[in-house]
């Protein structure tokens, strides 16, 4: 069990190094991407051949999890935008807005009744977020293009959840990431022509660090994952990821010593971030701990 643990965090520290590695590599952001999922797809491709762990499925159904991974990459070229345009610690914070896009869109998609406590505390991040936005007027590009990669982080978890109670994780992970893949490609062309790269190939350095990002905390981080659900609760796991942007706003302070870049009005907005994800873990806890107690009685 204890393992398990270690795993599960390495696996959290890892999804908050990305942004850490988005500052390192000077790529731009669609390119950044676009070389990761080039990276991650054919190692998974790779792994899964060989220890035969693809499942078939319809060609309706590849179209589908490929459509779930084009969501994935514009929210990845977005994120990583965000960094370029502002900094790591404030695309984080506006990483924190996907839980207020979540509880709009998850009951309109699943046609579920809207739940208004975890709307008011996604609205609690957003207060915190329009405060950075408000007195940090340098932010704001980066601020929007933040809230936009939230918007979109908060579509494809909801469409996964379907996926995966009817396909194995491993043939979701590996026709999305495939997917975003090649929609990327399609759409790179006249991406880079409104946004020109400064270069299109990566440096030896560049490339290295998307090594580590395709390699470590992308295919390594989702084996630590997976290997954790083996002994502890999806809930855990679930409740462990709230940690993710804190993770890597504290690694972007001490890699970058972005805290004494950062105004009052950062450190206002993100305690308000960290307010509403408190609330809603201590909330998320009561209502796992009350369901196991009436399932026992």
């Amino acid at each position: 069990m204890r393992k398990a643990f270690f795993q599960l965090h390495g696996a959290v520290l890892l999804a908050g190094f990305t942004g850490i590695l988005g500052r390192l590599i000077t790529l731009n952001e669609g390119l950044l991407v676009w070389y990761r999922l080039l990276i991650t797809a054919v190692t998974l491709w790779v792994l899964y051949f060989f220890s035969k762990k693809l499942q078939g499925i319809s060609f309706r159904e590849i179209v589908k999890i490929t459509g779930v991974g084009a969501i994935a990459a514009l929210h990845w070229v977005s994120f990583y935008g965000s960094i370029k345009y502002a900094n790591v610690s404030v695309a984080l914070v506006c990483f924190s807005a996907i839980g207020f896009f979540t509880a709009v869109f998850e009951p309109l998609i699943t046609r579920k009744k809207m739940n208004w406590t975890e709307l008011l505390l996604g609205l609690i991040a957003i207060v915190g977020i329009s405060l950075i936005f408000h007195f940090d007027p340098q932010y704001k590009t980066g601020i929007v293009v933040g809230l936009i990669s939230a918007l979109l982080g908060s579509l494809f978890p909801v469409f996964n959840r379907q996926l995966l109670q009817v396909h194995t994780s491993e043939t979701v992970t590996l026709y999305e990431l495939s997917g975003g893949f090649l929609f990327l490609s399609a759409l790179l062309p006249f991406y880079l022509q409104y946004f020109p790269p400064d270069h299109v190939l990566p440096t030896v350095s560049d490339l290295g660090w998307l090594l580590v990002l395709a390699w470590l905390c992308t295919v390594w981080a989702f084996r630590l994952s997976m290997n954790a659900l083996k002994k502890i609760s999806a809930f855990t796991v679930n409740l462990t990821y709230n940690l993710e942007p804190l993770y890597g706003i504290a690694l972007a302070f001490a890699v970058y010593r972005e805290d004494k870049l950062l105004t009052g009005s950062f450190y206002g907005g993100l305690l308000l971030i960290v307010i509403s994800v408190l609330l809603q873990t201590w909330l998320f806890y009561r209502a796992h701990k009350k369901g196991a107690v009436l399932a026992n009685t």
